[in-house]
C-alpha cells in the first residue's frame, strides 16, 4: 500500500545525505547477517597466530582493508564488490627458503592489525614485499605464494627502494609531514640528490599503478595509502579516468606554510586531487590539505573538497578506529588471565603507568620521562607508589638520529632509577623490544594511567587499545593534544601539551588520585566511541563515501551544459550568410592565469592582455564582410583600445555602457536618469579596504568600482571581501540604486541596470542601424565567462532583440539558445 507522510520513504534516495544514511542503515544489516564462517582478508585464521609480536601500533607503517559495495542494495550472498587496496609494503613479509620457495609471514603494523576483522569486501592488497628478487624465476614463485594470501606483490630494485624509500619518502616526506622540517645541517648535503629521490619517488609510483592497472577491472575500487604514494593517483587515472581511486594519509598533513617548503610540492598536490576523494584521520588535517590545495596552487576551497576548473575532488575526516572485539575477546584467553595475575602479584600495592611506542622523534618518549621524574621529585609520597613500565620498540636502528635518542632515553631512565629506586624496586621498567599480543593485551589490562605524549601523531591506535581492554579497570589516559586521537578520544581523557614538562607532572598526580565517579564516565565515553568507530567501519565508510563520490559527481556532470559541438557549430558556420559572434574579453580571449608560475601571487599583468595565438585568427574573423564581432567586457574603455584598436569590431566596454565600432568614435548607452552620487563613498571604502589588503587593487570606471584581490591570499581575500560587503549595506549603498555583483575574486558596484543582459538589446540596435541589415542574422555564436544570473539575462535580452525585430522565430531562437 502507498504510504503516508509519515511512514514512506523514497525508493531512490534524491539527496547525497539520503543516500549515505541508506548505505549505513544496509552495511549494518550485512554485518548483522555476516556468516561468521566466511574466511577473512588472509583466508587463514592461521596466518596470525599465539606467538605473533606485538609492539605499538603503527598505524602509519602499512594499509589496506576491504569496503563497501558499488551499490547499497546488493544483498548478501551477491557478487561482492572489488577492492584494490595499494599501500608501500603488503601485509605479509616474505623470506626465500630456495630458488622457488617463499615463507610468507605476517607483517607488524597497526593497519595490518587494525584491519584483520574487515570481511565484506573481495579484496586485493597490492605492495612491495620487502624483498629484493631480480630473478625471474624467484618472481613468479613469489607471485604465485602470495596469490593465495590474496596479495599482489611490486617488484623493487634495491636502488630504487633506497632513493624512493630510504630517500624521498624518509628523508624528505615523513619529517615534513610531522613538523621537523627538511634536511638542515649535517643531512643537508642529502638534499643534492633531492632530483634524483624525487625521480625514483615517480618512478616506483609508476610501477604500483602499472600492476594496479593489469589486474584492474571496471567497477573496482582503488584505495591507495600514504605518503608513499602521492603520486599513484595520477598516474591510475592517465591509465583510465573512469577508475574509482581514493586516496589516504596516515600521517599528519602540515600547515600549508610548512608544506610550501617542499619543492615538490605542486606536483604532489595536483598528483593527489586526481583522485576522486581524499581522506585524512582528522577534520584539521583535511583543512591543511585544502589550504595547501587553496595558497599554494590557487584552486578553490570548498566544504566539500577542492575545486578545479568544474572538477571537485572531495576531502573529508575519516578517524581511523580497531578491531576492538579482538582486544575484548582476548581477555578471556587463559593464557591472558594467566600473564593478568601474574602481573598485578608483580606489582602488587603499587599504581602502574604504562607508555607503548616506537622508538622514534615524534613520540615524546624523552619528554614523558622527564615529567614522571619531575612528578617523582614533587610527589615524595608516591615514590614507592607508582611504576612507569614504558615499552620502546626499537625503528631504524641503522639511523644516527635514532641510535641518539636511544642513547639519550637509556641516560635519562638509568639517572632516575639511580635516583628513586631501590634494592628491591626501581620507579622506571624500560623494555627495548615488542610484546606479544596476548602478554601486551594483559598490560592493558592491569594499568592504572596511560601516558601518550607524541610530539606529533597521525592518530595513535595504542590510545584506542588501552581504552579497549580497560572494561574492568577503567583506568586514566594521558592523551597529547598532538596526536590525531585527541579528536577523538579528548573528551575522556587528560589532554596536554608533552613540551610542558609541569603540566604532563601535574596531570598526572591528577590521574592518579582521580574518583572512581569520574575515572568511569571518562571511560565509558571513550569505550562507547572505540567500539562503535571500529576499523570495519572505518574502512565501510570510506568506500561507501567513495563510491558516493562517483555517484554525485556523475549528477553534477549531468547538470553542466554540454560542450560546444565544434564540428556542427564549424559546419553551421560555412553555411550562414550573416554572422553575429559576441565574445567575452577577460577569461576569454585574454591568456590565462597560470597559477603554476606565479610564486606567492606575483602580478604579472595589472591589465588583462590578448592571448598572442588568438590575434591572427581574430583578425581573420573581423576582416570577413559576413561576420559581424562584438567583444563585450565589463573593462574600461582603453584596456578595450589598448587590445582591439586595430580589427574592425565592435567593442562594448563597461558591461555594454560604452559602445563604438573601432572606426568610429564611443558612444553611450547610459540612461539619462543614471544616478551616479554613490561613487565617492564607495570609492573611499574600496580605498580603506586596499590598504589593508596586501596585493589588491580596485578600479574606477565611470559606471562601476571594482575591488580586485585575485593577486592577494585568498583566504584572507574573501574575509576582507565580506567585511567589504557588509559594510557597504549597512551604510554607504543602503539607499542607492546599485548592484552589488560578488566575482571570484572580486566585489564590482554598479548602477542598478548596468549589466551585460541588459546592455545587448542597446548593442544589437546600434549594429542593425549601422550595417543597415538586408539579410537574416543566421548564425549566432556568444563565449564569455558569465556568471549564472548574468548568463540568463544575457540570453532573454537575445531573444527578445532577435524576435523583436523579427530576425528569427521562437523556434529558431530556441535552437540557438
Amino acid at each position: 500500500m502507498p504510504g503516508n507522510k509519515y511512514n514512506s520513504s523514497p525508493l531512490t534516495p534524491r539527496t547525497r545525505l539520503e543516500r549515505l544514511l541508506r548505505e549505513r542503515e544496509l552495511r549494518k544489516n550485512r554485518s548483522f547477517l555476516q556468516n561468521e564462517g566466511e574466511p577473512d582478508f588472509f583466508a587463514s585464521e592461521s596466518f596470525l597466530n599465539a606467538s605473533e609480536s606485538w609492539g605499538p601500533i603503527d598505524e602509519e607503517e602499512f594499509a589496506g582493508t576491504r569496503s563497501s559495495t558499488d551499490n547499497g542494495e546488493r544483498l548478501e550472498g551477491r557478487c561482492k564488490q572489488r577492492l584494490l587496496v595499494v599501500a608501500n609494503r603488503l601485509p605479509v613479509s616474505a623470506v626465500r627458503r630456495g630458488e622457488d620457495s617463499w615463507q610468507l609471514e605476517i607483517s607488524v603494523g597497526g593497519l595490518v592489525s587494525a584491519l584483520l576483522g574487515v570481511r565484506e569486501f573481495e579484496a586485493r592488497w597490492i605492495g612491495w614485499a620487502g624483498v629484493n628478487v631480480p630473478d625471474e624465476i624467484g618472481q613468479k614463485a613469489l607471485t604465485k605464494a602470495l596469490a593465495e594470501k590474496r596479495c599482489i606483490p611490486v617488484f623493487l630494485d634495491e636502488e630504487t627502494v633506497h632513493q624512493y624509500y630510504n630517500g624521498y619518502c624518509n628523508n624528505m616526506l615523513w619529517p615534513l609531514f610531522h613538523y621537523l622540517g627538511l634536511p638542515q645541517e649535517d643531512r643537508l648535503a642529502t638534499t643534492r640528490s633531492f632530483q634524483s629521490q624525487f625521480d625514483a619517488y615517480k618512478r616506483a609510483n609508476q610501477m604500483f599503478a602499472k600492476v594496479v592497472n593489469n589486474i584492474y577491472e571496471e567497477g573496482d575500487v582503488v584505495w591507495c595509502h600514504d605518503y608513499h604514494l602521492m603520486f599513484l593517483p595520477q598516474c591510475l587515472k592517465e591509465y583510465n579516468n573512469n577508475m574509482k581511486v581514493g586516496w589516504f594519509l596516515h600521517t599528519p598533513f602540515p600547515s600549508s606554510e610548512i608544506h610550501r617548503t617542499l619543492p615538490s610540492r605542486t606536483e604532489l598536490l595536483r598528483s593527489v586531487l586526481a583522485a576522486d576523494l581524499v581522506g585524512f584521520h582528522t577534520y584539521d588535517y583535511a583543512r591543511h590539505f585544502v589550504s595547501a590545495c587553496t595558497r599554494i596552487l590557487g584552486l578553490e576551497g570548498t566544504p566539500e573538497g577542492v575545486e578545479d576548473q568544474g572538477r571537485l575532488t572531495r576531502v573529508a575526516a575519516f578517524p581511523i578506529g580497531i578491531d576492538s572485539d579482538r582486544f575484548v575477546r582476548a581477555l578471556e584467553l587463559p593464557q591472558v588471565q594467566d600473564h593478568i595475575n601474574e602481573l598485578k602479584e608483580r606489582f602488587a600495592g603499587r599504581k602502574v603507568m604504562l607508555g607503548v611506542d616506537r622508538l622514534d622523534m615524534i613520540k615524546g618518549i624523552p619528554q614523558k620521562i622527564l615529567a614522571f621524574e619531575k612528578f617523582l621529585e614533587e610527589n615524595p609520597s608516591w615514590r614507592d607508589k607508582v611504576v612507569l613500565i614504558q615499552i620502546a620498540v626499537p625503528t631504524r636502528t641503522d639511523v644516527p638520529e635514532y641510535q641518539k635518542l636511544t642513547s639519550q632515553v637509556h641516560e635519562i631512565v638509568g639517572r632516575i632509577n639511580g635516583r628513586y629506586g631501590t634494592l628491591t624496586t626501581v620507579p622506571i621498567h624500560h623494555l627495548d623490544r615488542s610484546l606479544d599480543f596476548h602478554a601486551l593485551c594483559a598490560l592493558y589490562a592491569i594499568t592504572d594511567v596511560a601516558l601518550v605524549t607524541s610530539l606529533r601523531d597521525g592518530m595513535n591506535l595504542v590510545s584506542y587499545e588501552f581504552v579497549a581492554c580497560q572494561g574492568s579497570k577503567k583506568g586514566v589516559l594521558i592523551l597529547s593534544e598532538f596526536a590525531g586521537a585527541a579528536q577523538s578520544l579528548g573528551a575522556g581523557a587528560i589532554l596536554v601539551n608533552p613540551w610542558n614538562i609541569t603540566e604532563v607532572a601535574s596531570s598526572i598526580g591528577y590521574a592518579l588520585n582521580m574518583p572512581a565517579d569520574e575515572r568511569e564516565k571518562r571511560h565509558l565515553h571513550n569505550f562507547m566511541h572505540v567500539t562503535t568507530h571500529t576499523s570495519q567501519e572505518w574502512a565501510a565508510t570510506f568506500v561507501s563515501e567513495l563510491n558516493d563520490t562517483i555517484v554525485e559527481a556523475q549528477i553534477r556532470t549531468r547538470q553542466v551544459p554540454p560542450s560546444l559541438p565544434i564540428k556542427g557549430a564549424v559546419d553551421s558556420y560555412l553555411q550562414s550568410n550573416n554572422r553575429l559572434l559576441i565574445l567575452g574579453f577577460n577569461a576569454t580571449l585574454t591568456a590565462p592565469v597560470d597559477f603554476l608560475g606565479r610564486r606567492g601571487g606575483q602580478i604579472r599583468e595589472m591589465e588583462p592582455k590578448l592571448h598572442p595565438d588568438l590575434k591572427e585568427p581574430l583578425k581573420r574573423l573581423c576582416d570577413d564582410p559576413m561576420t559581424t564581432v562584438v567583444v563585450l567586457s565589463g573593462s574600461d574603455r582603453n584596456v578595450l583600445d589598448d587590445n582591439f584598436g586595430e580589427y574592425n569590431m565592435w567593442l562594448a566596454a563597461e558591461n555594454g555602457m560604452f559602445l563604438r565600432l573601432t572606426t568610429g568614435e564611443w558612444m553611450t548607452t547610459m540612461p539619462e536618469n543614471l544616478n551616479m552620487d554613490w561613487v565617492d563613498s564607495v570609492k573611499h571604502v574600496f580605498e580603506y579596504f586596499t590598504e589593508r589588503t596586501p596585493r589588491s587593487h580596485f578600479e574606477v570606471r565611470e559606471t562601476s568600482l571594482v575591488w580586485n584581490y585575485k593577486y592577494a591570499d585568498l583566504e584572507f581575500g574573501r574575509l576582507q571581501a565580506r567585511d567589504i560587503l557588509q559594510h557597504l549595506w549597512s551604510g554607504p549603498i543602503s539607499n542607492a540604486s546599485v548592484d552589488v555583483v560578488q566575482g571570484g575574486r572580486s566585489v564590482e558596484v554598479r548602477a542598478v541596470g548596468v549589466t551585460k543582459g541588459a546592455a545587448i538589446d542597446r548593442i544589437l540596435g546600434e549594429i542593425v542601424r549601422h550595417k543597415g541589415l538586408k539579410t537574416p542574422i543566421d548564425y549566432v555564436l556568444c563565449i564569455g565567462h558569465f556568471l549564472q544570473k548574468v548568463m540568463k539575462i544575457f540570453i532573454h535580452f537575445l531573444s527578445q532583440s532577435f524576435l523583436s525585430n523579427h530576425l528569427l522565430d521562437q523556434e529558431q531562437m530556441q535552437q540557438i539558445i
